[in-house]
């Protein structure tokens, strides 16, 4: 039945009866198949089973037909207005390159699927039934044409990505791979579409602004708008239940107006931790249309003075400084249909679970919906946002293109600008780096540079003109602005991208050799649990050299420096399984040796986002939080290693260079990130392989929130030949407590007996379920019912005789995934 828009009607959305089809012949019947909106095109044929999974096995290139082919997508609608008023049709997002038509006339093209596209229709709307048609040209083919067009070359990551070209797109630039994801090229309608009924004008976008000033705040409100006569008109606004307005007068063509407000008792947003995220419902009203949104009261800066070192690098929310801690978003899946908001908030809020204050949605990937970032100021998180540019050179010497990243910029900004959570925006992604990455560049870097920076000033111009309160940072990573020099491995000013270990092969110990002002990218591998493994595999793939575990890892020679790095660290496993859990615990240690580095350097480093937060497909990669959502043993370590109180133990600079025969003295250091100081007391206990504890000290320490404290020393003698340090912390009042290992040796260079663990299901006083765990021997890297959805107030973790281990449940998750039988796994010894 086609959707009804009535006379009355001044907003109607057209999500209903789409169809797609192929129009290439020979490749597909040419049928239509059921289209959901917003939804893309492989979706919409699997769910018909029309294609087989695109995850499963090797599939994925058997199925380049579909980015291949052009797509018509339509729907029918049901007008009873008067077609002689004036209406528009809006996308929010189109991906990428369609042509739009209604009743078979041209009323506009899309180019980006980062532009929303507003048409006017005109004559083309009838009365009676509207067909309404688009037509999606092979984003591959667009590409290849774009390219041949252009008169000079200008290479991609050609090394990342399978398909060719798509940095002449504006679209998802992982859409063509990269070295963790799919390269299936989708084609699709991502947000909403809706048919507008407007008068005098229409309204196109809302920018808030935020002055603080004495305690209170001043919101200025600015309503973009297309008129198309003159006219004196009502600007209201309802901010919190409180309505203002004035009377406007518009002009023929795009103009704006402003409305101010003041808030004399704000309540102001803070970044989780560090205290309420409360947000006020705004709406924006002219001629008969509104915008809605949510906002959050709070200022932002980015403090870049310069020091004794070089220069500083961190964030300050309401005048107080904040330790960034967390990891980089990527799409939520290489199937644009599957990234629901209740997928977004079940990662998101395993970040927080994780102890994260802040992502960085990465230049590689999309603008995500307003949902997304609603979320986000729910939450308490902030965004670090990268316009979407990653790792390519791009045709910024194209007048048309840059028009069309111009547009982008001013839409997106405004777009986000209420949302609490942003905090700072930045150029791109390795665009300075890539200049010497390609062979064309490297013989003419002017030519390159200069293209280059025409891109980042248009971005910087579009920011400082639009200024909604949100630093700019030219890009990621960066000494500072027009610094255009080798930013991974200087670690005096800027942030940095650090990744010597990862792809260098080098020692996790390594780490240690830099201390960032801020670290926004570094990462280590690992497999994923044998839950997500099976749902791609046959089980005569599941080796880690087959073929189909290559096709599901995307980093060249990845799997090899997984396997090498366990032969590295750990004694050698018997069977799969035991490779992938030996894996993760690599990873994790990874990670924690870096950050709990560099949060000891506190206030010299400010802010850790590791590489990566969440997965777009079944894969081998660098991320916490597995495809589907589950925990990897990371992501359970990163909630003790980014805990807002942290107490760990650091080795000497001089030592780090020969791990596994360390001397000298170990630091314990007391970092405290949370808004008021606290008073720890820190035991600390040496546990030798046989079990038996010895206490080696104890020491009451006051911690402020500005730095990290050399709470104690002691000498690797101290801890002997055959044992680790254990460190126990609480507070006062009892409400922080924690626990930390250092292990002076590689495990493997320890006599590891094997423990007998006993796991126990309670039911507490108030119904809820708890695991008991014991052991009568030390155990390390205890990990129950590891890759199920139930998650566990800790995982991965030191279990040691007559101290039993109670594991409360934080949550069940919804994965999808078959369930799995509650299992215990520890580090296996001699």
């Amino acid at each position: 039945m086609p959707q009804h828009f009535s006379s009355l009607t001044t907003e109607q959305p057209l999500h209903e009866g789409w169809t797609i089809r192929c129009l290439s012949k020979g490749i597909a019947d040419g049928g239509p198949v059921p289209f959901a909106v917003p939804g893309d095109v492989h979706s919409a044929l699997l769910a018909e089973e029309l294609i087989p999974d695109p995850y499963w096995r090797d599939t994925e290139e058997s199925l380049d037909w579909i980015h291949e082919s052009d797509w018509q997508a339509e729907t029918v609608f049901l007008f009873e207005g008067d077609p002689a008023d004036r209406y528009a049709l809006s996308f929010f997002n189109v991906d990428c390159h369609a042509i739009i038509t209604l009743n078979h006339v041209e009323i506009g093209r899309c180019e980006s699927q980062f532009l929303r596209s507003d048409f006017r229709l005109g004559a083309a709307l009838k009365k009676g039934e509207n067909l309404l048609s688009i037509r999606f040209l092979s984003n591959s083919k667009v590409a290849q044409a774009a390219k041949d067009a252009f008169p000079f070359p200008v290479p991609y990551i050609f090394w990342n990505c399978r398909l060719p070209h798509y940095n002449f797109l504006r679209k998802t630039q992982c859409h063509a791979g990269w070295d963790w994801n799919i390269a299936l090229s989708p084609l699709g309608i991502y947000g909403g579409v809706t048919l507008k009924r407007i008068d005098k004008l229409r309204l196109d976008d809302v920018l808030v602004r935020q002055h603080h000033e004495q305690g209170k705040v001043r919101l200025e409100l600015t309503a973009f708008y297309e008129a198309f006569e003159p006219a004196e008109l009502t600007l209201a606004a309802n901010f919190d239940g409180r309505v203002i307005s004035d009377l406007v007068t518009i002009w023929p063509g795009e103009g704006k107006a402003t409305l101010e407000i003041e808030v004399k008792e704000p309540q102001l947003w803070w970044p989780v931790g560090q205290g309420s995220q409360p947000l006020y419902d705004l709406t924006v009203m002219l001629d008969g249309q509104s915008i809605n949104r949510r906002v959050g009261l709070r200022t932002v800066e980015l403090v870049t003075d310069k020091d004794d070192i070089g220069s500083r690098f961190a964030f300050r929310i309401n005048g107080r400084e904040i330790f960034a801690r967390g990891a980089n978003w990527i799409p939520g899946d290489a199937l644009p249909a599957r990234a629901t908001p209740e997928q977004a908030r079940d990662l998101l809020t395993s970040a927080v679970e994780a102890n994260m204050n802040m992502i960085r949605v990465w230049g590689g990937g999309q603008y995500e919906q307003d949902w997304f970032y609603e979320l986000c100021s729910e939450l308490g998180i902030m965004v670090w946002h990268d316009f979407m540019f990653a790792c390519n050179l791009y045709p910024a010497a194209n007048h048309h293109w840059l028009g069309l990243v111009r547009e982008e910029a001013r839409q997106q900004v405004r777009r986000l600008s209420g949302h609490p959570c942003m905090t700072l925006w930045c150029g791109d992604n390795e665009l300075v780096g890539a200049i010497s990455w390609f062979d064309e560049s490297k013989k003419d870097r002017d030519r390159y540079l200069a293209m280059y920076e025409r891109l980042n000033f248009a971005l910087e111009e579009c920011l400082a003109q639009e200024d909604p309160g949100i630093p700019f940072w030219p890009s990621s990573p960066s000494i500072g602005p027009l610094n255009f020099g080798d930013s991974w491995h200087d670690d005096t000013a800027g942030d940095m991208h650090f990744w010597d270990v990862w792809h260098s092969a080098k020692d996790f110990e390594h780490y240690r050799s830099v201390r960032p002002r801020f670290c926004s990218e570094f990462g280590f591998q690992s497999f994923p649990s044998m839950r997500v493994i099976e749902s791609f595999t046959e089980p005569q793939d599941r080796n880690v050299s087959s073929p189909i575990m290559d096709v599901h890892q995307r980093n060249e020679g990845g799997n090899s420096r997984i396997v090498e790095t366990i032969a590295r660290y750990f004694r050698f496993p018997d069977g799969f399984r035991d490779m992938t859990y030996l894996s993760q615990i690599g990873q994790g240690l990874a990670m924690k040796t870096a950050i709990e580095f560099w949060r000891s350097n506190k206030p010299r480093t400010m802010g850790t986002l590791y590489w990566q937060l969440n997965d777009t497909w079944p894969v081998a990669s660098w991320s916490s939080l597995e495809y589907g959502g589950g925990w990897k043993l990371l992501h359970y370590m990163a909630r003790r290693f980014y805990a807002p109180v942290l107490v760990t133990a650091q080795p000497a600079p001089q030592q780090d260079t020969q791990p596994g025969t360390q001397r000298g003295k170990v630091s314990i250091f007391a970092v405290n990130d949370s808004p008021l100081p606290v008073t720890l007391s820190i035991r600390l206990e040496v546990v030798s392989m046989t079990g038996a504890v010895r206490a080696l000290g104890d020491c009451v320490i006051d911690v402020p929130t500005d730095c990290s404290i050399e709470a104690m020393a002691l000498s690797h003698e101290e801890i002997g030949e055959d044992a680790i340090l254990h460190i126990i912390w609480s507070s006062e009042d009892g409400a922080i407590q924690g626990e930390n290992d250092y292990w002076p040796k590689r495990p493997k260079d320890y006599h590891i007996e094997r423990p007998t663990i006993t796991a126990k299901e309670l039911t507490t006083p108030t119904g809820d379920s708890e695991i008991e765990l014991q052991t009568d021997k030390p155990a390390f890297f205890v990990s129950y019912h590891h890759g199920g959805d139930r998650l566990y107030s800790d995982n991965c973790f030191t279990l040691l005789p007559g101290r039993p281990k109670r594991l409360t449940i934080l949550r069940q998750r919804r994965s999808g995934l078959p369930p799995i039988e509650a299992e215990v796994d520890f580090l296996e010894g001699l």
